[in-house]
């Protein structure tokens, strides 16, 4: 998990589908670096890998439902 900088945020956003600016994409990347500096010490070590792997269930189980 590395900070990102704003070539990064650019092109996250442009894959989003929201094209951004350089001047935005920059200050959001001066914005929420520190957040990733923060979390860097504990990264790898929380259990998010969980939510994914049950996201395809959850979204399985809401297809049967609606069918």
């Amino acid at each position: 998990m590395t900070r990102p900088d704003p070539k990064s945020v650019a092109v996250m956003a442009s894959v989003a589908g929201v094209p951004i600016d350089d001047a935005t994409a920059t200050r959001i990347a001066n914005s929420v670096g520190p957040i990733f500096d923060n979390f860097a010490p504990i990264a790898g070590t929380l259990p998010l890998d969980l939510e994914p792997a049950t996201f395809v269930v959850v979204q399985q189980a809401n297809e049967q439902v609606e069918s």
